[in-house]
């Protein structure tokens, strides 16, 4: 039995089968999951797991080079807005328009990991990175100037 971390298996198999530049959406309860995009249902509950833990787990084993959240989540839940923040201060923030998350980007994603959050506009794109110190660690490999902050 694994000792800690993520315990749900197809959580653990979404985060080490995404690539460099892959994203995956975190989403709420109510979110229309396209049938083509593979899905990871934890929905419990309403509310069980929240948002936040889900998002809390996955930093602790994903490195998320950007996230995105609907542009419309600052105005229409800034509580949340500041949670994802916070869990993913070291990452790119960008926003999107919200019927762009449903819509195109959603048929895109490479998983969709569905809450049993009863949140509005809770639904966040997590874009995969890679470890900047592990993958330029080699003697002669040059680090690009876009990866120098995340040397220090």
């Amino acid at each position: 039995m694994k000792r800690s971390g993520i315990l749900n298996l197809g959580l653990n198999h979404a985060i080490a089968a995404m690539g460099h530049g892959d994203f995956l959406i975190v989403c709420d309860a109510g979110f229309p999951i396209p049938s083509e995009v593979e899905r990871i249902d934890l929905a419990v509950v309403p509310d069980l797991p929240d948002i936040e833990t889900v998002l809390a787990a996955i930093s602790a084993e994903f490195i998320a080079e950007k996230v995105a959240y609907a542009a419309e989540m600052a105005h229409n839940n800034p509580r949340l807005k500041e949670k994802v923040d916070r869990i993913f201060a070291a990452a790119e923030i960008s926003t999107v328009p919200h019927a762009d998350i449903l819509g195109s980007l959603s048929h895109k994603a490479k998983f969709i990991v569905r809450t049993g959050a009863f949140d509005p506009w809770g639904n966040i794109l997590l874009y995969s990175g890679v470890d900047v110190k592990q993958w330029f660690k080699k003697p002669g490999t040059v680090v690009p100037d876009y990866y120098q902050s995340r040397m220090k």
